[in-house]
């Protein structure tokens, strides 16, 4: 009876034991890997031939591992006509890398008290009461509208689940989005706003993921919580502080010099100068979906203190309870791209299986329409920026950033 009882216990004890191996492995795994320099030659070779064959005009790239700067390269030209080198402080608009920025700086007017994750968006913003769907987004008005079967709520402007537009696709919805909420001029993020609430939705609120301008409201919510304008907030409470001296709405006459040069492609697939270039004073509309100006080292710097928990040099920003539900999946079932959900401001890789790519579960990140692109592994300590500024947008640069920066790990 005394062996019987024996063997029944050394079971469960091997099964425990099994257990915490395999979670002290993979704990020094994480704790132990380093960034191969050798290796990173694949990824700064890859970026000379897209620069050789005429389809990037340059780029920067930075990767920090364990708080240190492992690799920092110029690669190309800001200005491919006048045969300008990329510096290291070149000036980037980042434009949708502007949405986890604002979601940051809205996160922490949460942690003031001033709204809960679950209220309805119209409490603070009136106009947003009897808000409409299309009930065909493909026809927008003109197919009718019906009205909403429940209203946004604060935390859906975050995960773009409200039923927004960000008027990028090919529906009328979209078309009237675009129309109304950035090709007709307006004075402030407060008129922009506005205007959005008298658009139709794409889809009634929590239904589904579909990426959309809703960080303007964001925007909007930061000057009626704190009182001050975007600009003066962020400006504060963020670029200050973390000393992201060239992150910001309009550039001064030194920064304009440092100012990449918008490249697109002809007719025939050559890169040529953009026609229209960025405005880089005079901007008024402070918004929170595609505004910002920054370099790669000041939204490392960004990025880093994300990574610290919500911490940077000896000071606080966010808790890092608050970085935990920003940067966990908030979609639930809602499907988007195959292994990514959606946290608060960041895209967020649930499952390497089915994303079909290097990294880690837990990842986040966001891109940019010029081609910016960032994301951080928190199970690495690893942060990897590269800036372009090329239109149309490609994913396949943020792709492979991500393919050549993880096959550098050892």
């Amino acid at each position: 009876m005394i062996k019987l009882y024996l063997k029944f216990l050394i079971v469960p004890l091997f099964i425990l034991s099994t257990g915490s191996f395999a979670q002290t492995i993979a704990e020094r795994h994480h704790a132990t890997t380093s960034i191969s320099v050798d290796r990173l030659g694949r990824y700064d070779a890859f970026i000379e031939n897209e620069v050789d064959e005429g389809r990037l005009a340059g780029a920067v790239t930075l990767i920090y591992k364990d708080g240190k700067k492992v690799h920092e390269n110029t690669i190309g030209y800001s200005d491919l006509e006048a045969k300008k080198e990329m510096a290291l402080d070149q000036i980037f608009f980042i434009q949708s890398m502007t949405k986890p920025i604002i979601t940051t700086a809205f996160m922490m007017l949460y942690e003031e008290g001033h709204f809960q994750l679950n209220d309805p968006l119209y409490r603070y913003l009136p106009e947003f009461k009897d808000v409409m769907v299309a009930k065909d987004p493909m026809l927008g008005t003109e197919g009718g509208l019906e009205p909403a079967k429940s209203p946004i709520r604060i935390h859906q402007l975050m995960s773009h689940t409200a039923g927004l537009s960000h008027g990028l696709g090919r529906s009328k919805v979209d078309e009237e989005v675009v129309q109304g909420i950035y090709y007709t001029p307006h004075k402030d993020i407060a008129s922009r706003v506005s205007a959005y609430a008298k658009l139709p939705l794409y889809a009634h609120p929590g239904e589904i993921w579909y990426y959309s301008a809703s960080p303007d409201i964001l925007a909007r919510l930061i000057e009626v919580f704190s009182g001050q304008t975007v600009e003066e907030f962020l400006n504060e409470r963020l670029f200050e502080p973390l000393g992201m001296k060239d992150t910001g709405y309009n550039l001064n006459e030194e920064q304009q010099q440092r100012m990449a040069t918008l490249h697109t492609y002809d007719e025939e697939g050559k890169l040529i100068k953009a026609p229209r270039q960025t405005p880089t004073s005079g901007n008024t509309v402070f918004a929170g979906a595609n505004a910002l100006f920054s370099t790669a080292q000041d939204y490392a710097t960004f990025a880093q203190m994300l990574l610290n928990e919500g911490e940077w040099n000896g000071k606080r920003y966010l808790s890092p309870k608050t970085i935990e539900i920003m940067t966990m999946n908030q979609i639930g079932e809602i499907k988007r791209d195959p292994g990514q959900g959606f946290g608060f401001g960041f895209g967020v890789t649930t499952d390497l299986a089915d994303a079909k790519s290097l990294g880690s579960e837990g990842q986040y990140y966001w891109s940019g329409a010029y081609c910016t692109y960032f994301f951080v592994d928190p199970k690495e300590n690893l942060i990897s920026i590269m800036m372009t500024q090329t239109a149309p947008f490609s994913g396949y640069y943020d792709q492979k950033m991500k393919q050549f920066v993880y096959q550098a790990i050892e």
